[in-house]
């Protein structure tokens, strides 16, 4: 997106599958990373049984999965990855220091993949009605920005989860990663205020 000339920024904007799988998972499993992201709207948390010790691990696990879900290129998996047959073609984990993790995920596969994508596909079908609305939100932030700072926005990236999370905001998830509450992004006024900053901080 931008002009002739113009220095390119792009935004991808997506309720994706493999980012609504893991956050169900982590809420059914009693993983607090990343502690500042809120749950899930409708999908109780899990009460802790664990020992300290297999807690830690399962959230070490958990956090490599996590960062090679929201940015992969980023996070490339030291090992060969290897699908989890229970997930079908929906999650991969790594071969080797994931056994923990795996064997947590596989009792809620069918629970987990009917909640990421319905939730996928409920975000598209909203989506649809308001593709023009999509690229205005982000473009009028951009020129919004530039008329403040008196230049035109450098190139950057980002990426724009819409999430039906329990609580209102915007949070990082990744370097060009942010997670939004699927509420505050139907709500053109507040999500127009919420994303400035972001902008500002790349543009």
């Amino acid at each position: 997106m931008g002009g002739a000339g113009a220095p390119e920024w792009l935004i991808r904007e997506d309720a994706g599958q493999p980012i609504l799988l893991a956050l169900y998972l982590r809420q059914v499993l009693g993983i607090r990373s990343p502690e500042e992201l809120p749950h899930l709207r409708g999908i109780p948390a899990r009460a802790n049984d664990r020992s300290a010790q297999a807690q830690e691990t399962l959230e070490e696990q958990w956090r490599t999965y996590w960062a090679m879900t929201v940015e992969p290129q980023a996070h490339p998996s030291a090992v060969p990855l290897e699908l989890v047959d229970e997930f079908g073609t929906s999650l991969a984990l790594p071969t080797e220091g994931a056994d923990a993790l795996r064997a947590a995920v596989v009792p809620h596969a069918a629970e987990a993949l009917a909640f990421s994508q319905s939730a996928h596909e409920r975000y598209r079908k909203e989506a649809a009605h308001t593709t023009g609305t999509s690229y205005r939100a982000y473009a009028g932030a951009i020129a919004e920005h530039e008329r403040q700072v008196g230049r035109r926005a450098h190139a950057f990236e980002l990426n724009v989860q819409v999430l039906p999370l329990s609580q209102r905001g915007v949070w990082w998830i990744g370097a060009l990663t942010i997670a939004v509450t699927d509420g505050l992004r139907g709500d053109v006024a507040a999500f127009d205020a919420a994303i400035h900053p972001i902008i500002a901080e790349l543009a």
